[in-house]
């Protein structure tokens, strides 16, 4: 358990109960928002030496897993969890470098498809094993198995408490 404080034990004995948050889960809290943001910073830039942004790598590695290498927007939009007018506009900078390619939908003449392009291919298997190394040097390496899997349980504790149409994206 990570709040070892009386208030924490108090709390789980009394689910129902409300309280106000310690300060130390407000600290524990504030440690998780800046840590990631941090991860995210530093694994942005190194991301950059392959000329891709954290962006391009989410919707490269998102088409990537599909089916064809192809997705509609809208259901591109929702599998990395974009408003589709920002989807919209970042395609068109993707498409301009021809990473990818849209497309008129065959079965909906209102919807459009987005496919991965050779060179999209081409420059998101270029970046994928400097990314993944940078995760495991800037992540996993920090860890041990024993606080990986600790950590693994705190997230499915975290995604199983949410609510279920928030969990359901994840």
């Amino acid at each position: 358990m990570l709040l070892a404080d009386s208030d924490s034990a108090k709390a789980a004995a009394h689910p129902g109960v409300r309280r106000r948050m310690t300060s130390r889960e407000l600290a524990i809290w504030r440690a998780l928002i800046d840590t990631t943001a941090e991860l995210r910073r530093i694994l942005g830039a190194e991301l950059q030496e392959s000329n891709l942004s954290p962006a391009d790598y989410q919707v490269l590695l998102a088409l990537s897993e599909a089916d064809g290498r192809r997705l509609r927007s809208s259901e591109l939009a929702k599998t990395i969890d974009w408003e589709r007018s920002r989807l919209s506009h970042h395609l068109g900078r993707m498409e301009r470098r021809g990473l990818i390619r849209r497309d008129d939908c065959a079965t909906d003449s209102r919807g459009a498809e987005v496919s991965l392009s050779a060179e999209g291919v081409r420059v998101f298997r270029r970046a994928t094993a400097p990314h993944m190394r940078a995760i495991k040097k800037h992540f996993a390496d920090a860890l041990t198995p024993e606080q990986l899997a600790a950590l693994a349980d705190v997230l499915g504790a975290l995604q199983n408490h949410l609510p279920p149409y928030l969990a359901a994206r994840t």
